[in-house]
């Protein structure tokens, strides 16, 4: 006896419903990633201009350590920077003399780089950040 083997044509799914998937995914994807906004401040970085070395010596300089703020070398608490910033930008008229140059270490704490920079802005200066340039000795 001899068995007859049935053979059934597979059936494609439609391809209206891969376009209805698609469409969902990218709804749930654009909604489970809504994009928060950056906390902070907005800051006006003065353009590069090439100067002396003298005139880059008359800026302030403020080094930023993870406990400790460093003006012009001398180090304060933050208190006492505010009060320092204050005095040292209270004459300055033009915009080239506010200009104050931060130099950051790696580990500041965000909040401790905010308050400095705050008290800088509060008091007039502009913020710069300085970058230590490698010298490739060969």
């Amino acid at each position: 006896m001899k068995f007859r083997r049935q053979t059934k044509l597979l059936v494609e799914p439609p391809a209206v419903a891969t376009g209805d998937i698609a469409f969902n995914l990218i709804v749930f994807f654009l909604v489970c990633a809504s994009v928060e906004p950056e906390q902070g401040r907005a800051q006006v970085i003065p353009r590069a201009e090439k100067e002396s070395r003298q005139q880059q010596t008359k800026h302030l300089e403020v080094d930023l350590t993870r406990t400790a703020v460093f003006l012009n070398g001398n180090p304060l608490t933050v208190a006492q920077f505010e009060k320092q910033i204050r005095g040292s930008l209270a004459d300055k008229a033009r915009e080239e003399d506010r200009i104050v140059g931060i130099k950051c270490k790696p580990d500041v704490p965000y909040a401790h780089w905010m308050n400095v920079s705050g008290a800088i802005e509060q008091a007039g200066g502009i913020v710069t950040l300085v970058r230590e340039e490698r010298v490739n000795v060969q």
